[in-house]
């Protein structure tokens, strides 16, 4: 029986996201979040397209923003790239319903990204990614991942980003 609860929690933790390998599913919903439309959010639709996520507490929005300009200059093919934008609600001061006022108008200026909250600071427990900061993960089309990095990319690894994003659209 301690083997079966202990199985439960290595479970209910997750893994950390290891280049190459699949991630832990996960599920953000009701209390622990979701889609801005208000819609479950499920990591199984990281799938069929490339996709770069960013996982960025408000505070730190500006730390990848040259990232996010870097991508959009590259004009990728919108039926083979998306990307997602995962807020962690959790990591900051700022009320949840200015975050999520904010976000919902990002979402009508910026349609082709989809806006996630995360109220728990599930993807820090789930997934083992940095908190108070912006991760940027990049996964191919089987939902595999092929570039995590946690905190700020240099001009080197945006590189490296958009060659792995054009070799595998």
């Amino acid at each position: 029986m301690k083997h079966l609860a202990l199985l439960f929690s290595v479970l209910a933790l997750g893994f950390a996201l290891e280049v190459g390998k699949l991630p832990s599913p996960l599920i953000l919903e009701g209390d622990t979040g979701g889609i801005i439309s208000g819609k479950a959010f499920s990591s199984d639709i990281l799938k069929t397209k490339v996709h770069v996520l960013f996982y960025v507490d408000p505070d730190e929005k500006e730390l990848n923003e040259h990232v996010s300009i870097a991508l959009k200059e590259q004009a990728f093919d919108r039926n083979k790239y998306a990307s997602v934008a995962i807020i962690n609600m959790a990591a900051t001061w700022l009320p949840n319903f200015a975050i999520s006022s904010s976000l919902k108008a990002k979402q009508e200026k910026y349609p082709d990204t989809l806006y996630v909250k995360d109220l728990q600071s599930v993807l820090v427990k789930q997934w083992d990614l940095k908190d108070d900061s912006s991760n940027i993960v990049l996964f191919d089309k089987e939902g595999k991942v092929l570039f995590i990095k946690k905190g700020k990319l240099n001009s080197e690894e945006i590189l490296e980003l958009i060659s792995l994003i054009q070799d595998n659209i």
